[in-house]
């Protein structure tokens, strides 16, 4: 990790008053700067969490029971023919009530058989995820209709080159693990072409794991032709699938979305992995009481998985929970309240206690900018989070105004938050050599009184300790001297700095030339080159 370059130059150039002082701080950030491989790393993809635990096993398996009895005796509404029938033949049952219902052997044979070994695969393999055990990873996702303009501070509708930019600046973040479409193209009506615009816009931007949607089933096939097109060939995509169709797949309570459950059928025989995604809003289209949600989402998420098996079985499926809170004096969400902590690291150790691939969201918070109110919600979110072992936390990176707007410069800042909650994450290794009796026998009997400059220490000094990219830590003297460097005026310049000079060529010229041939491309070619 290196200090912002200002910073960097002015700590260059310091006072011959403090010459000695400031060359010695300048030395060891310049050795923090250099890239560490990927073993001695302090945090990378897939640091293994559960040290938090918000229920007890007991509450565990009261959940798990009170779902069994919601898919039984309840069962979800306005399940399609096509599901119904795929149902039917592993033992779901369609009442008079036009209520499909799954009976607990049902359930509990489609847990035990789910696909459980998966990767999530980018197109570049450094980039694939492995979402197993307790495993956590963090990325971006969500449909906000604005861009969070920090220079202006306003809102305004975002665009289709905003989706681009924003997978740009992911492909370099280390600990944005993975780019889901976080923002609607507000600049494209046709749903058709918004939904191929989307993906190629997403596909040009990074080779990290993509997530996009699908308005209509029809629209499927085409933008499978533009995967197999890019992965060179079928068989090839099939292997390694680098783009999952995030579905939501009902509508809370307890109702399957027809033309949802529709794409989701259709990514399913293409090939694609799918999260199951199930996001009621706590007191208004899920229970109030926080165990409620868990246990409507969890019992909706399993139904998916149901069906998801009988077309399939062992078809890629992510355990997408996604309980929402409301702020119940006004009936708005809450994306960045305790709550909502709170729902996601539950639904991560559920998803845990059926040791299937989990993801739920964390980190939409209602700050409408980058602001200490953002830093404090997205911060216990991240946190709670990851040390729940939550495998694939959704939203996590640049989403403001609960969902509504989503914040390039926060892309830069969230990236360092997320490096401190994957170190809380990691949490400490306790060994023969981390309880450093020798170290201080060294240091205390035989050495200076002090490990500065021990062995121990710096061997440990990146090994151990992760230093932030943007936030500063210098003394109020020396903040003062660099011109009190402002953190989210830092972001805007590194945004400025990577959109001017990144231009990914993820696309070679033929397979560009292609996809633009066959499809109604919205982004300029300009755009997308530099020069």
């Amino acid at each position: 990790m290196s200090v912002p370059e200002e910073a960097k130059a002015a700590v260059a150039t310091p006072s011959p008053r403090r010459a000695g002082r400031a060359g010695g701080r300048q030395a060891r950030r310049e050795m923090r700067a250099a890239p560490l491989t990927e073993d001695i790393r302090p945090v990378r993809p897939g640091i293994v969490g559960d040290t938090y635990r918000p229920l007890s096993d007991t509450d565990v398996e009261k959940v798990h029971e009170a779902v069994l009895d919601v898919l039984e005796n309840i069962g979800l509404s306005q399940a399609t023919p096509t599901c119904v029938a795929a149902c039917e033949k592993l033992g779901a049952v369609m009442g008079d009530d036009q209520r499909l219902r799954f009976p607990r052997q049902v359930v509990l044979d489609t847990i035990k058989n789910a696909n459980r070994g998966f990767a999530v695969h980018g197109r570049d393999p450094k980039n694939d995820l492995h979402p197993q055990g307790k495993k956590v990873h963090f990325g971006t996702a969500g449909a906000a209709v604005h861009v969070v303009d920090v220079e202006k501070n306003e809102y305004r509708e975002s665009y289709l080159k905003d989706i681009y930019d924003a997978a740009r600046i992911v492909e370099g973040l280390d600990n944005i693990h993975f780019f889901q479409r976080p923002m609607v193209a507000r600049d494209i009506v046709d749903p058709y072409e918004l939904d191929m615009n989307t993906l190629y816009a997403c596909l040009k931007g990074t080779t990290k794991h993509i997530g996009t949607s699908f308005t209509l089933a029809e629209y499927v096939p085409d933008a499978l032709k533009m995967l197999y097109r890019v992965a060179g060939g079928e068989d090839k995509f099939r292997e390694r699938p680098f783009v999952s169709n995030s579905n939501c797949f009902v509508v809370p309570p307890l109702r399957f979305a027809p033309d949802a459950t529709d794409v989701l059928e259709a990514c399913v025989y293409g090939g694609m992995p799918v999260l199951l995604l199930s996001a009621g809003q706590a007191g208004a289209t899920a229970p109030a009481a926080i165990a409620g949600a868990v246990v409507q989402a969890v019992a909706e998420v399993l139904a998916g998985l149901v069906f998801v098996n009988a077309l399939v079985p062992g078809h890629p499926a992510i355990f997408g929970t996604w309980p929402f809170v409301s702020d119940l004096r006004t009936g708005a969400m809450s994306g960045g309240s305790g709550e909502q902590a709170l729902l996601t690291a539950t639904c991560g150790q559920m998803a845990n206690y059926y040791n299937l691939p989990g993801g739920s969201a964390a980190g939409m918070c209602d700050a409408k900018m980058p602001d200490i109110q953002a830093g404090w919600e997205k911060g216990i979110a991240y946190v709670l989070a990851g040390m729940a072992g939550t495998n694939m936390v959704y939203e996590a990176a640049g989403m403001h105004g609960s969902l509504m707007g989503f914040c390039l410069e926060s892309l830069f800042l969230d990236n360092d938050a997320l490096g401190q909650a994957l170190r809380c994450v990691r949490g400490i290794e306790v060994n023969d050599v981390t309880l450093s009796i020798e170290a201080m026998r060294d240091v205390c009997v035989d050495g200076p009184g002090h490990y500065l400059g021990h062995g121990q220490t710096l061997d440990l000094m990146q090994k151990e300790y992760l230093y932030p990219d943007l936030a500063n830590r210098f003394s109020p003297k020396e903040w003062a001297e660099l011109g009190k460097p402002d953190i989210v005026q830092l972001a805007v310049e590194r945004k400025r700095k990577v959109l001017a000079e990144n231009f990914p060529d993820h696309l070679d010229d033929e397979t560009d030339k292609w996809v633009r041939d066959n499809f109604k491309i919205h982004l300029p070619v300009e755009q997308v080159r530099s020069g």
